[in-house]
This record gives structure tokens, sequence and C-alpha cells, in this order.
């Protein structure tokens, strides 16, 4: 069976963008390019580096998939953009700066995640700072893609870290809520907070019901599919984990789910990797690149 890795939703009026929707099967997550119609103008949001972790490989074939596009469709990229510090793949956001010379950027929270894993990977000299990003993001802060207006949401809850981009009727939620056949994203990561989760969706299902919603992940339940695009009114009404429920009904079923889960397979890799903006350990006297995974971090999490 062939699986859909590509979709365009396309611009529905003036001032809002066409958003290209790339799957990974590997990760389940969706790599986006948002263009405005009027200008040409994109920004990259959440890119994923390959890697293999059972050789450890790593490749680009994700990123030069954006790149090919966007070169295809005549567009000049403006922006690399994360949502968050990803535990579930490599960020490609600083290969695709070297190759573009487009800044990156992401919520400056990032520096409260680089704090709390920069004591994990026992690193003492990591500069927690965000200096590894072009621009650091506060909630309310605004920027363009050419005509388009976009603006920042601060979501935490599922990372200390995260934000949603809202640009023209299109809100990138990353990983707060997925399709709704599935639900919701976990909580129980370092840093991450049920309760701040729960006030996290509402503020996103505050913007209006025609709002275009589009998730980093999509899990296919029951082998259906990908899917990555729904509206604020599905959510509000559809979604699994949220109608008809209330915020002490969600966080209790929220912390009892996340008790039952195993950790991302990535995650330890993964958040090396992506509180460097992406970019790989620096490689040592023979020329080869090292993972540092540190045993017996994360206390009480479940096994497969």
């Amino acid at each position: 069976m062939t699986v859909v890795t590509f979709r365009l939703s396309q611009s529905r009026k003036p001032g809002t963008p066409d958003v290209a929707g790339f799957y990974d099967p590997r990760t389940f997550s969706v790599q986006y390019i948002v263009s405005d119609p009027q200008t040409s103008a994109c920004a990259i949001i959440d890119p994923v580096l390959d890697f293999d972790e059972k050789s450890g490989a790593t490749a680009t074939h994700h990123a030069d998939e954006l790149l090919d596009y966007i070169q295809r469709e005549g567009l000049t990229l403006q922006w690399i953009l994360d949502t968050h510090p990803h535990a579930d793949h490599f960020s490609a956001a600083h290969y695709l700066k070297e190759k573009s010379g487009a800044p990156t950027a992401i919520g400056g929270y990032v520096r409260d995640v680089q704090s709390l894993w920069k004591d994990i990977y026992n690193w003492p000299d990591f500069p927690a700072d965000g200096r590894q990003w072009d621009q650091l993001f506060q909630a309310g802060d605004e920027f363009r893609i050419g005509s388009l207006s976009g603006h920042v949401r601060f979501s935490p809850g599922h990372t200390l870290a995260s934000v949603t981009y809202v640009i023209g009727d299109a809100a990138f939620v990353h990983d707060t809520i997925f399709q709704p056949d599935f639900g919701t994203a976990r909580a129980d990561f370092p840093g991450g907070s049920a309760h701040q989760l729960w006030a996290s969706i509402r503020d996103i299902l505050s913007l209006p019901d025609e709002t275009r919603l589009f998730t980093g992940h999509d899990y296919r339940p029951g082998g259906r599919e990908p899917e990555w695009e729904s509206t604020v009114a599905e959510q509000r009404t559809r979604n699994k984990h949220l109608a008809g429920t209330s915020e002490a009904q969600y966080v209790a079923m929220r912390e009892q789910r996340d008790r039952e889960l195993p950790m991302p397979k990535l995650i330890l890799p993964a958040l090396q990797v992506n509180t460097c903006g992406g970019q790989l350990p620096e490689p040592e006297s023979n020329g080869k690149r090292y993972l540092k995974i540190p045993l017996d971090a994360l206390d009480g999490a479940a096994w497969d």
C-alpha cells in the first residue's frame, strides 16, 4: 500500500497561506512549507533530518525534498521555524540554514529546555541561552512571510518551550492536538504538564472556528491514510480527548495514559541534537561524530 506523503492546502482568500505538508512515515512527522501566494515568500516549519537509530546513519532526504519543492515552485525561503525541541526526530533547521542562508527561529522558552537537558546530559559548559537560533520568539511576537502576517502563541505542556505559529488562517499546533480520532499529545516529558497542556489547547481552540489546524504528527490509527489538517470547529466537537471533557477529566485521563506510554525511541539522541538547533555533535579526532546517551536518566518511564 502506498502511503500519501504530500498534500497542498490552498489559500482560501487574500491574507491566507498555501500550506504544503510533507509526511515522514518513519517518524510519523509532518514538515510544512507555508507560502504567500501573492509574493512567493515562504517558511519551513518543523523540518526533519533523517536518522537511522539502528545503524547510526544520518541523511538529508526529507530536508532536500523541501528545498526541491521551493526551487520547483519558485518560492523564496524567509524563515526556518521549529515549534519546539522535538523528542522523536532530529531537526534539519541547521542543515537548511547552511544550504539556504535563511534564518532559524524557535520560541525563546527553549532556554528552559536547554537548562533542563544540560543537566541530564552533564554538559557544564553548554550555553543554554538560545544562541543556536537566529531568532527567539516570545508570546505575541509578530513576523511576516511576504505579505502574510504571523504571530506566536506560547503553548507549553507537551514541553516547556512549545509555541504555536498562527499565519493568516492557519495555525501550526505541533504536538498539542492531533487529528480528532487520535486525540492529544503526551505531557510526561521532563518539564511537561497536563494542566499546562489543557490550557494551551483551550487557547488554540479559542481561535476562529474556520482556522486550519496543522499537526506535527499523525500516527494513523487503524492504519488509515496520514492526515494532518483539521479546523478549530472540528477539534472542539470531534476530538476524542476533548469533546465534552472538563479540565479535571482531561488531566486524569492524560496522566493515566502517559504512565502507560514508553518513551519515544529517539528522545535521548534527539534532544541532544535539537537543544542545539539541529546541529550534530562536533567530530572527534577520528572525524566521527558521537551521541551521548545517559543511562537511567528518565526515571519511571514505561518499557515496551
